[in-house]
């Protein structure tokens, strides 16, 4: 008698991350993922040129708290993806409860995303959007790749937050918290 876990034959490494030699349906795993509630978040960083670029992400995670590092993934195939690989810098802004129209705006492919939007220039001159719940203003430290997306690590140099209220995302749907006092006070 064997108490230990079944466990399948090693995959062979060349050929595990490819999708096509998965056995889990990718649109099933993206259902499944989407049961854990995240924040949402917009992250910004400008290009050679000097133009601002910034898009939707809910893959935003602490990494470290000393130092502080943080970290967030992209799509290999953004259009987006060289500004972010070359940016000295970028930030990541906390969305609040009023800017779910925000967070789809920089959701969707446009020329101009920042047209109509209140920010200033910060660290390596990455795009700090203003009345975000939290900010943090990020070195690029280093990427990783990760299957269908690469993985940015950065090293928190700035950051500021305030009392507002974060936006939250979990199975397709923008959310907020309601904390316990909150939900008592509820009729």
């Amino acid at each position: 008698m064997n108490d230990l876990p079944k466990q399948p034959a090693v995959p062979d490494p060349a050929n595990e991350l490819a999708s096509d030699s998965s056995p889990i349906d990718p649109r099933d795993f993206r259902n499944a993922l989407g049961t854990y509630g995240t924040g949402v978040t917009i992250i910004t960083a400008t290009a050679a040129d000097g133009k601002p670029y910034g898009i939707t992400c809910n893959s935003f995670a602490s990494v470290s708290l000393n130092p502080p590092l943080v970290l967030w993934s992209l799509g290999v195939y953004s259009s987006s993806l060289t500004v972010f690989q070359n940016a000295s810098h970028f930030t990541v802004h906390v969305l609040g409860t009023s800017q779910q129209a925000l967070a789809n705006k920089f959701a969707k492919s446009s020329d101009d995303k920042f047209a109509g939007v209140d920010w200033t220039p910060g660290l390596g001159n990455a795009p700090v959007i203003a009345e975000s719940v939290a900010n943090f203003q990020c070195r690029s430290v280093n990427r990783y790749y990760g299957g269908d997306h690469v993985i940015f690590l950065g090293a928190v140099e700035a950051y500021a937050y305030n009392t507002g209220k974060p936006l939250l995302f979990a199975r397709g749907m923008y959310g907020r918290f309601l904390a316990d006092d909150e939900r008592k006070k509820s009729p």
